[in-house]
């Protein structure tokens, strides 16, 4: 699976005029029910913010094309929900994997409307709370609100890494940020071992 989103990455980067079209893709993938639980869509974005903070690609565009697919799967996933709500729980992948639904149930019964932008950065939760506020009757017009206002949050959250990571690369900074990240990471797990030991 892995070679299969190098090779994405790397058709991205020859072909960046249909860049958009992929990141679209992508979002919407990894926000529908099931699918997204099976398609890690982060390796791809974090790539895309890469080639962002490069130059490659525009921010802009991306951003756009990435809240569109994010919308858009969300969308798909809350009307399956609404609309076939015996079909959905009967899904033979819901009943092979019913621990899915019962998270995602219990997600929403704890944070309710909430759970829908929450959610969005959690997991395999992201893929199954839109289908959930289907299953659960939440009202249309606050599941979108819910549903655009937290992709408008994860897209950027999302490129935002490999934006830095891109830009850190294309600078020639990269070996000093790792150099700095690592001997932070071995000063603070230096100093929770001496607490621990106290």
């Amino acid at each position: 699976m892995t070679e299969v989103f190098d090779q994405l990455l790397v058709w991205i980067n020859t072909h960046p005029q249909h860049a958009g079209w992929v990141i679209f893709l992508v979002a919407l993938a990894e926000s529908l029910a099931i699918v997204g639980i099976l398609v890690p869509g982060v390796v791809i974005l974090l790539g895309a913010g890469t080639l962002i903070g490069n130059g490659t690609l525009d921010f802009w565009p991306m951003m756009v094309w990435a809240v569109a697919g994010a919308i858009i799967g969300d969308a798909i996933s809350f009307q399956l929900g609404r609309h076939f709500e015996s079909a959905s729980k009967h899904l033979s992948w819901f009943e092979k994997h019913p621990e899915h639904l019962e998270k995602g149930h219990a997600f929403f019964e704890k944070w309710g409307e909430l759970s829908v932008i929450i959610g969005r950065f959690f997991g395999p939760i992201r893929a199954i709370i839109p289908l959930i506020a289907g299953l659960m009757g939440m009202k249309p017009a606050r599941f979108y609100a819910a549903n655009i206002f937290s992709a408008l949050l994860w897209a950027p959250a999302y490129l935002a890494p490999g934006i830095v990571l891109g830009s850190l690369i294309d600078q020639g900074d990269l070996g000093t940020w790792l150099s700095a990240a690592l001997g932070l990471f071995i000063g603070i797990a230096v100093i929770a071992l001496i607490k621990s030991k106290r």
